[in-house]
């Protein structure tokens, strides 16, 4: 397993996950803004794509939701767990 190609996914999640929420947060009081609205979409979709990719690669980023049971098996157990991983 490539760490550190799973470290650098990882990190554009987070990255993704971040401006997603200070957008949300944003819009909350600006909801109007068709600027900051666009850029939340566009975000919103990367993130979804990164997701994605990343859980078709290494599995599961959550135990339940948006996680599907692959290969008729839970494969939640398989992948390494957040403290197991060298950033």
């Amino acid at each position: 397993m490539d760490t550190r190609h799973q470290a650098q996914m990882l990190l554009r999640i987070q990255q993704l996950e971040f401006v997603t929420l200070e957008l949300n947060l944003y819009l909350d009081t600006h909801p109007e803004d068709q600027q900051a609205l666009t850029m939340f979409n566009q975000k919103h979709q990367e993130l979804i794509q990164h997701v994605r990719n990343y859980e078709q690669t290494y599995g599961p980023l959550l135990n339940y939701g948006f996680s599907p049971a692959v290969h008729n098996y839970w494969q939640w157990v398989e992948s390494p767990w957040p403290w197991e991983i060298k950033y």
